[in-house]
């Protein structure tokens, strides 16, 4: 392929910037797709081959525009080392669209039924600590400190660190699965691999809680009973991992236990 060099020296600069595994394959794909499409050598591009690609895809979402844009723009500003001020680059205001969650009782209700050990872990553990699903098959059972009852994510998204309380049911849980299933390095082994994947755990949700549900709306569910519970916003910002406290305050605005207290004028 004539583009397997330059799509080297792009996937190898986005590790030395410290990007992402899920970042550099979703760069990938988007950067392959865009010289495919003009078919020409990456050399002979101009801007106008920049913008008019943006000018005239159909994005199906304001998320993958930004993707894209991003992509490219990579690009064109640190593969091709071109200056991009004939493009525009600017990015589309984001959608502000409310988080969906799964009702708490619901929840622990369906929770309470699963049989399989393992499976009730990972759903609870999820519940419990509002992690994202690459955090929970990334967690190592070394991470876990049940002297403090604290749960370490390591280098998580942004590449950042931080830690989630743990509580004695979900401790008790875990140590009820970790006797009977015997992990090893990372807390949830797959069938042939040591770390379970996504697609599995997205699998279980749809089992478990239904086909509507997927995994990231435990970690939804979670930030809204914390903030119905009481638990101080900020609390809940550094238990999210939320560089902003402005990416928090959006579960006050899906809680309906809170919507019921407010005492309206008539």
């Amino acid at each position: 392929m004539k583009y397997d060099n330059i799509l080297n020296i792009y996937k190898n600069k986005l590790k030395y910037f410290n990007y992402s595994e899920n970042t550099i394959k979703i760069y990938l794909h988007y950067c392959s797709h865009f010289l495919i499409y003009q078919s020409i050598y990456p050399q002979h591009l101009t801007s106008k081959n920049f913008q008019d690609y943006l000018d005239n895809f159909e994005f199906k979402s304001i998320s993958q525009q930004n993707q894209i844009i991003s992509s490219i723009k990579f690009l064109y500003e640190n593969i091709l080392n071109k200056k991009y001020d004939k493009i525009n680059f600017k990015r589309p205001r984001k959608e502000k669209i409310l988080p969906k969650i799964i009702d708490g009782d619901y929840l622990l209700n369906q929770i309470s039924k699963i049989n399989n050990i393992k499976h009730k872990s990972i759903i609870s553990l999820a519940y419990s600590t509002g992690m994202r699903v690459s955090e929970v098959i990334n967690l190592k059972i070394q991470n876990i400190d049940s002297k403090r009852m604290l749960i370490y994510i390591k280098n998580s998204k942004g590449k950042k660190d931080r830690i989630v309380p743990l509580s004695n049911n979900l401790l008790l849980l875990l140590r009820k699965y970790f006797k009977e299933y015997k992990p090893k390095e990372y807390l949830f082994n797959g069938q042939n691999n040591l770390k379970y994947s996504t697609t599995s755990c997205n699998r279980l949700v749809k089992k478990y809680l239904g086909n509507k549900y997927h995994f990231h709306l435990l970690r939804h569910s979670c930030f809204t009973k914390l903030l119905e519970n009481g638990t101080d916003l900020r609390i809940i910002q550094k238990i999210a991992g939320h560089s902003s406290i402005k990416t928090t305050e959006i579960y006050t605005h899906v809680s309906n236990k809170l919507l019921k207290t407010i005492k309206l004028p008539i």
